[in-house]
């Protein structure tokens, strides 16, 4: 008996023991899933690029909501264009065949949002349209193995990307517009769930088996209740039993009262833009092309960000503590455009010079200046980076906010010098900036102070 007692003590301390080192255990509720902690890399890597891509890049208009605004809502507009651009009686299906990756070089992207300064890349797997850009069991002739490009696109990218070690996000929306057991689940109120159980949950649980991601990227969930969409069950699973669950990140989009309240990080919104510091990590998604996240081929150099608005929201988002997720759409080929290209190369070059104030980096106790002076925020430890935005009248930058001390050092990132400084009347410091020719700067817009010894 004493024998029997000691061996059950054991097999209680080795109960303990696992617990301890394999972590909670998640139940599908949000008390529960929200308590997770965030996995570091996702606070550390700050940039990130969007590819959105799927048939929608066949017809090239408007934006990936095209079969939508198509079929949907019948607009006048996309049906002229599909008359003037297709033979009669073409419907989306046929689009699919034209889909045809034929130039997709997936070490090019990878190289590219390497050379970007992209920390992970998120590709829509599936957007609204249904259609998978990987050979789903449950999207039979409605996938890029069965028609198309006929090759996984999802698996080849992931394997291109983990080559850099980049981590690998997949996008995945819960709806599908024209699904006829979504449409049915939905004339139902959303009281039965046959769309859910043979294809949303199938295909979550494929892609994660199957690709093992390191962040669930997911969108469509404005329609059904949680009860609808069994999300919190799957996320319990994700997070305690999947081969990603120490890892795995996921955002806020899982339920029609989820974003901005529930899941791993927020997005809240496309584009969105807090104005403050929020309490809880967050991410901005936006688009190189201002007016759509698909490639649209008849896009005008005014509807696209420059360099200079990209950097200026990627300094404001991180000031804020979000990450920024920059979007660019492929050709129906697998091309990203030239315009694209200089731009994600224009970011990459940027946070060469001033990367040390981006990656890893933490808000400060101020995340900008409130005086003329346009300048931006953030801190690693004891020392504060200040991003100004444009150069200043005179050559001389005022900081008010930092407190400086006899010990206060100031550096420009890509300028060897250290530069002089003095205590400004009223509070803050004056800092003379180099006096230089433009071509001698580290960058040509947004430039970085690195300070030492302030508070």
């Amino acid at each position: 008996m004493a024998a029997l007692g000691a061996a059950r003590r054991l097999l209680l301390l080795g109960a303990l023991v696992a617990a301890a080192v394999c972590g909670p255990r998640y139940s599908p509720d949000w008390p529960s899933l929200d308590a997770r902690p965030l996995p570091a890399w996702f606070d550390q890597a700050k940039v990130g690029v969007f590819v959105h891509w799927g048939v929608f890049s066949v017809p090239a208009y408007g934006s990936e909501w095209f079969w939508w605004h198509w079929q949907g809502e019948r607009r006048a507009d996309y049906e002229r264009f599909v008359r003037e651009h297709f033979p009669p009686n073409t419907t989306y299906a046929d689009f699919a065949a034209r889909f045809t990756a034929r130039d997709f070089r997936p070490r090019f992207w990878a190289w590219l949002f390497e050379q970007a300064g992209a920390r992970y890349v998120v590709l829509t797997t599936k957007h609204h349209e249904g259609f998978t850009n990987w050979g789903s069991p449950v999207s039979w002739n409605w996938n890029s193995v069965d028609t198309g490009p006929h090759r996984d696109l999802v698996g080849e990218l992931g394997q291109a990307l983990r080559e850099r070690n980049i981590r690998y996000g997949l996008y995945h929306s819960l709806l599908e517009w024209f699904n006829p057991l979504y449409l049915d689940d939905q004339k139902n109120g959303f009281k039965t769930q046959n769309f859910v159980i043979s294809k949303t949950m199938p295909e979550l649980y494929d892609l994660v088996l199957r690709y093992k991601p390191d962040l669930v990227w997911s969108d469509g969930d404005w329609e059904g209740p949680e009860t609808y969409w069994n999300s919190t069950s799957f996320l319990a699973w994700l997070y305690n039993d999947s081969p990603v669950k120490d890892t795995v990140v996921v955002n806020d989009r899982w339920c029609n009262n989820c974003s901005c309240h529930h899941g791993g990080y927020y997005n809240c919104a496309d584009k969105y833009k807090p104005g403050t510091l929020p309490q809880h990590k967050w991410e901005m998604c936006t688009s190189i092309d201002r007016r759509s996240w698909g490639y649209r081929s008849n896009m005008q150099l005014n509807e696209l960000m420059d360099e200079s608005s990209i950097i200026s929201e990627l300094v404001q988002t991180v000031s804020f503590g979000g990450n920024y997720l920059l979007n660019v759409g492929p050709t129906k080929e697998g091309v990203i455009v030239p315009i694209f290209q200089e731009r994600l190369l224009s970011l990459g070059k940027w946070l060469r010079v001033n990367g040390e104030a981006i990656y890893a980096s933490k808000p400060w106790r101020v995340q900008m200046e409130n005086t003329t002076t346009a300048a931006w925020y953030t801190s690693k430890g004891l020392t504060v980076y200040a991003i100004f935005l444009t150069w200043p009248e005179g050559g001389v930058l005022k900081l008010s906010s930092p407190i400086p001390s006899p010990s206060t050092q100031v550096t420009m990132l890509g300028f060897s010098e250290k530069l002089k400084w003095e205590k400004a009347v009223d509070k803050g410091l004056l800092i003379p900036l180099p006096y230089v020719p433009p071509s001698v700067l580290p960058v040509p817009c947004c430039w970085t102070l690195k300070l030492e010894g302030v508070a």
